[in-house]
């Protein structure tokens, strides 16, 4: 049986205020649908881009394609982790991510756009299988990453504002 998300956003104080630039981008008080919608549109873009875009940047100091469809990838893994840690009550500080180093320490351009798109749907199948079966006190569990209180509900509304971000980005500088 799954467990519904909480009903509502989350409120300022369950997450950096930071990270309202991502949150802001997630309209609706139903995460979960949001993911999964999102999660597909995503996939379906990715995969009706030719694979000679995925080299393109919009700057020579910008990253690719792929390496921005990478990083979203990479980031909902880290979001899921913590998430998924905080849930289980872990009460241990999560480190930060500095995402130029790990794009250094990626080859995202040696990859297929289509096995970009893969990866990101099995990804987010598996944070919408994690999220789904969370118990109402898990979602409202508080845990601290990158030095910061979060709660598990605002982590999901991340990972659904990170992802919004940057297919925003994609549309408007790449396409």
């Amino acid at each position: 049986m799954s467990a519904a998300a909480p009903a509502g956003r989350p409120e300022s104080g369950e997450y950096a205020s930071y990270y309202e630039t991502y949150v802001s981008k997630v309209s609706g008080a139903e995460v979960l649908e949001t993911l999964e919608r999102q999660g597909a549109e995503t996939v379906a873009l990715v995969r009706g881009l030719a694979e000679e875009r995925g080299a393109h940047r919009y700057e020579p100091s910008k990253w690719s394609v792929r390496q921005l469809v990478g990083h979203v990838i990479d980031t909902e893994r880290l979001f899921s982790y913590r998430a998924l840690a905080i849930a289980r009550g872990d009460r241990a500080s999560l480190p930060g991510m500095e995402q130029e180093v790990w794009m250094a320490g990626s080859d995202f351009d040696s990859r297929t756009l289509a096995s970009l798109a893969e990866e990101f749907e099995t990804v987010r199948a598996s944070t919408l299988h994690l999220l789904r079966h969370l118990s109402p006190e898990a979602w409202a569990r508080r845990g601290v990453a990158s030095d910061n209180e979060v709660t598990v509900r605002a982590l999901a509304y991340i990972i659904a504002g990170h992802e919004a971000h940057h297919v925003g980005i994609l549309k408007e500088r790449y396409l």
